[in-house]
């Protein structure tokens, strides 16, 4: 797996933010039986930057949690099959590896998210990054059964890394 973490501003999380993003995302890769190696972009900004980058991305004139941006097109989520053919752009040649997105992430939103839910701040950031990779493998919510299932996968992808409420 390669992984980049670029940090937009002062993080101030007192744990190891690139150690946990990795054992989630590695975490996730294993969980969704991801073929080949991968690569996974992540950024950490603040409420005001992702406010801009939801506008500017999505029309939402507001800061968000977390952003996901897919390099993939699935006909399926979670189906690889078409990455076999080698038709498709996401492949960095220097590394042999599948560019599977970027993540971004507001560590604003991750404190405040915890403490509403009353779980660690490690865990809110763990889920974030979990909920963002299976949009990465092409999942989505904007239907009640493509949430349940999101859900559903999310659900067991953070008991099996034993990252619980």
């Amino acid at each position: 797996m390669i992984f980049e973490l670029e940090e937009m501003c002062e993080i101030p999380f007192e744990f190891d933010y690139s150690e946990l993003a990795q054992k989630v995302i590695k975490g996730c890769l294993e969980y969704i039986n991801f073929p080949f190696e991968a690569e996974v972009n992540l950024t950490l900004t603040n409420n005001e930057e992702i406010h801009k980058i939801n506008l500017e991305h999505r029309e939402i004139d507001r800061p968000t949690d977390v952003l996901s941006f897919p390099m993939l097109d699935y006909e399926k989520p979670g189906d690889f099959s078409f990455l076999e053919e080698g038709n498709f752009d996401a492949y960095d040649y220097d590394t042999d590896a599948v560019i599977l997105g970027d993540i971004v992430i507001s560590y604003e939103k991750v404190l405040e998210q915890a403490n509403e839910y009353g779980h660690s701040i490690q865990r809110e950031f763990a889920f974030l990054i979990c909920h963002s990779m299976l949009h990465l493998f092409g999942y989505d919510h904007m239907e009640d059964e493509e949430r349940k299932e999101m859900e559903r996968q999310q659900r067991i992808i953070m008991e099996k890394l034993n990252i619980l409420r």
